[in-house]
């Protein structure tokens, strides 16, 4: 079943393959919006092709094509994000709406969900456990040390002493009205024979009624279950086919784990026979070979050549099917360009000529933008069409490794391995004969040698390692003390609820820019920090994202993203909020040193998230009096500066959350965040979705009595928190216990929601007007302009032709 999935993956494939790598370069597209349509189609039919790539892997045995698997899914996991980045660029916004492309692919909009590959977890669930337990256990200890028992504030005692009062109170109560009653019953008269009829006919009244009743809804469900509008209770549980397969995926898993440990043995069995049986020969022959070269460039140029470097290649140079002329020629052609010219110029003439190019070509149309995947895309597919897809495995039923590959395998590593030391010997053996036959240009060879030498050796300024001495125990005990490394809450992505926005394409159409949905903003949270973070591959290679703000209204769910985020992948949490750094590491130094220590733990311990809660407080216009002496932007240079430290295969990712994004200075808040991510309040949709989960994930029943419609549509401005909030203080324990006889309705959940205040209107309308100052708003907003502007243009035309027909009609 995995070989056929697989197949059909590697089918649709080949198909976008031969799209994007036509043999005729495509035209480049005048109109914008049928080249983002394009764009758009190719983003579907990727996000497809993952999500069955993904389940191949996840339940494949087969250790050598999983392996195969896994480099085409972080490549076609790079294309997602590299077409997502041109997406972003062409309509310039973060969400796009693709409700046409849907239709005419004939997908649901589930399709548009981004799948999270299990891998990312489960290759390093060892690790992952083992930061998670040494993290736990330096709490534990700082918890132990530092923090006495808690003494009750005056307003807790209160409360106590009143709860007690009460119940005493209500038990003195119920224990008079007991007695009461009980002396009422001794009082009464005997019933007679007429008393006891219409005693026996009110009973029976009750008793049919309630016999009726039950039966008619017995009667409604079945048929609302035939229709299919329910679900039968009998389905709601797990059948014994669910269960099988739950039992015979542990079984794979474990399967996996097996066959991957065999596979690893055959390696180092394979390597050690070939060390033995072909090493030797293999050196012997690439010895010869050079030898072969050193005398055919000699007796063509009258001198030995110089040996190529190990950066492009070494001899392997020299294997490749060039004449002795040919590559003197080269070396001494990139000898020539690398001495003469400086680094520096050649950038400025080629960002130059980019950006002429960039200019006419968006005069010209729009192209797509070149591809740091598609060729591996390419040259995976190949192998698979070639060795894979015809290959008969009716004699490897239980999918084990085949050994004839991993010697191939095998083969080309022991080669390369041979090779840098081959050439070691060789670049001595080439220096001596230099020296013995060209005595003269020998020693000029020996200077030349020696100054290339002392330019190689020149290394790069390093960053300063203040904690140089120290191990990364200790470093990490020290930021657990400070509170400055954390424990991520167990939140999953797909915990953060949210419907899909049906309204958006229709929006756009009539130039109204419409919020994003929740949905939305877990799909964009999972393309921008998931999926890089997850794979190491995927974030040198992908579009580089160093840091990115989550803003919006407080209750949406921002800091639930954050500890989200490393959940799914695994990460290490830092928190440098201005709240939880202040008053720790005093001084300019300490700020350095502080931030030294994050960096290099967030690097040596990555994936890392580094958070910044209350990012505003960072980038203040103007202090508050009350923050003056917490000094909330003491670190916002230095931030800076380790900020632009951070390199392509670093992962680490900083994630700030603002609430107030209005008081910020935007200039300086751009410089830090790159993404900027507006988060709305909850529509229709995503507030239906949320009462019905959040009720049940509490221990409600959502029966016909809960109007969710009606409590969703009048809950309009109020935040996931404050749903949070009043389901916490209704459905109690006392309320699930009485849930059978009195079952919840949307009316309990109206007062406490009436003592918060929900997002207005202004609020929201205020953070879409400082969304439009950003660089990316104020690029959308420049697009629309342009857009009314080739309108009115389009009209004026129009009047002017209709006049000048209307001149010529006249005049014949």
């Amino acid at each position: 079943m995995f070989n056929q999935l697989w197949a059909d993956a590697q089918l649709e494939l080949s198909r976008l393959l031969a799209e994007e790598l036509p043999a005729e370069p495509l035209r480049p597209e005048k109109d914008r919006v049928v080249f983002f349509q394009r764009l758009a189609t190719l983003y579907v039919r990727y996000v497809r092709t993952l999500r069955q790539l993904q389940e191949a892997y996840d339940l494949m045995v087969h250790p050598q094509k999983r392996r195969l698997i896994r480099r085409v899914l972080d490549s076609v996991v790079g294309r997602v994000l590299e077409l997502k980045n041109e997406m972003v660029e062409k309509e310039f916004s973060e969400y796009h709406y693709m409700d046409d492309v849907l239709h005419d692919l004939k997908l649901s909009p589930a399709e548009l969900e981004i799948p999270i590959p299990r891998y990312f977890l489960s290759e390093r669930s060892k690790e992952v456990q083992q930061r998670k337990t040494m993290v736990a256990d330096l709490l534990d200890l700082v918890e132990v040390a530092e923090s006495p028992e808690p003494l009750m504030s005056p307003e807790e005692a209160i409360r106590l002493i009143q709860l007690a009062e009460r119940a005493r109170q209500g038990r003195l109560r119920a224990k008079l009205n007991a007695e009461l009653r009980s002396e009422l019953l001794d009082t009464t008269k005997a019933p007679g024979p007429a008393d006891t009829e219409l005693a026996a006919i009110c009973i029976q009244k009750v008793w049919r009624g309630y016999i009726a009743r039950k039966r008619t809804k017995a009667e409604r469900e079945e048929e609302m279950i035939f229709l299919g509008m329910l679900m039968d209770p009998k389905h709601q549980l797990p059948t014994s086919a669910e269960i099988t397969a739950q039992a015979n995926e542990a079984c794979t898993r474990a399967k996996q784990e097996e066959y991957e440990e065999a596979y690893q043995k055959s390696m180092e069995d394979v390597t050690k026979q070939l060390r033995d049986m072909e090493g030797h020969d293999m050196s012997k022959t690439m010895k010869d070979q050079i030898r072969q070269w050193f005398i055919e460039c000699r007796n063509a140029t009258g001198v030995f050549p110089d040996y190529p470097d190990e950066e492009d290649g070494g001899s392997a140079l020299i294997f490749a099917e060039k004449r002795p002329q040919q590559l003197m020629e080269e070396l001494a052609a990139k000898e020539e360009t690398t001495n003469n010219k400086p680094k520096w110029k050649e950038d400025k003439k080629e960002k130059g000529k980019d950006k002429g190019k960039d200019d006419k070509e968006e005069a010209a149309g729009l192209k797509m933008m070149p591809s740091a995947f598609l060729s591996d895309l390419q040259e995976q597919h190949k192998t698979f069409v070639d060795f894979w897809q015809t290959r008969d495995e009716s004699e490897n039923f239980s999918q084990r490794h085949e050994v004839e590959l991993v010697k191939e395998e095998m083969r080309k590593v022991m080669k390369a391995e041979i090779q840098m030391q081959v050439d070691e010997q060789m670049r001595q053996e080439l220096a001596e004969r230099k020296v013995s036959v060209d005595k003269d240009k020998g020693a000029k060879a020996k200077a030349k040698a020696k100054k290339k030498a002392s330019k190689s050796g020149k290394k790069k300024k390093k960053e300063n390692d203040l904690t140089a001495d120290r191990t990364l125990e200790s470093l990490c005990q020290e930021l657990v003390e400070q509170g400055l490394l954390k424990q991520a809450h167990h939140v999953r992505l797909h915990h953060y609820l949210g419907d899909y926005s049906y309204l958006g394409t229709t929006l756009r159409q009539n130039d109204i820019e419409p919020m994003p949905s929740l949905a939305d903003v877990r799909q964009v949270l999972s393309l921008y920090a998931v999926l890089p973070l997850g794979s190491q591959l995927v974030h040198e290679k992908a579009p580089l994202i160093k840091a990115m703000l989550l803003a919006g209204p407080s209750g949406v769910g921002k800091k639930m993203l954050v500890h989200a985020v490393c959940q799914e992948t695994g990460s290490t949490m830092f928190d440098l909020s201005p709240l939880n750094t202040a008053g720790k590491y005093p001084g300019k130094s300490g700020v350095a040193m502080m931030l030294h220590l994050v960096f290099k733990v967030a690097r040596l311990l990555q994936p890392s998230v580094i958070w910044i809660d209350d990012a505003e407080k960072m980038f203040y216009k103007k202090v508050p009096k009350e923050e003056k002496e917490l000094d909330p932007k003491r670190l916002q240079k230095d931030l800076l500066k380790s900020l632009k430290l951070i390199k392509a295969e670093d992962r680490v990712l900083i994630m700030g959350t603002t609430k107030d994004p209005l008081s910020t200075d935007m200039k300086s808040l751009c410089k830090m965040y790159s993404k900027i991510i507006l988060i709305p309040r909850p529509d229709y949709g995503s507030r239906y979705i949320l009462w019905k989960q959040l009720i049940k994930k509490q221990g409600g029943e959502v029966t016909k009595a809960l109007d969710l419609s009606s409590l969703a549509k009048i809950t309009d401005g109020y935040t996931p928190g404050h749903m949070v909030k009043a389901i916490h203080s209704v459905v109690t324990k006392w309320r699930i216990l009485v849930q059978p006889d009195r079952p919840l309705t949307a009316a309990e959940f109206i007062p406490p929601l009436a003592k918060t205040d929900p997002v207005f209107q202004e609020e929201e309308e205020a953070l879409k007007n400082w969304y439009a100052k950003t660089p990316l708003g104020k690029k959308r907003m420049k697009a629309a302009a342009g857009k009314e502007e080739e309108e009115a243009a389009g009209k004026g035309k129009a009047v002017k032709n209709k006049k000048t027909n209307k001149k010529k009609k006249g005049k014949q």
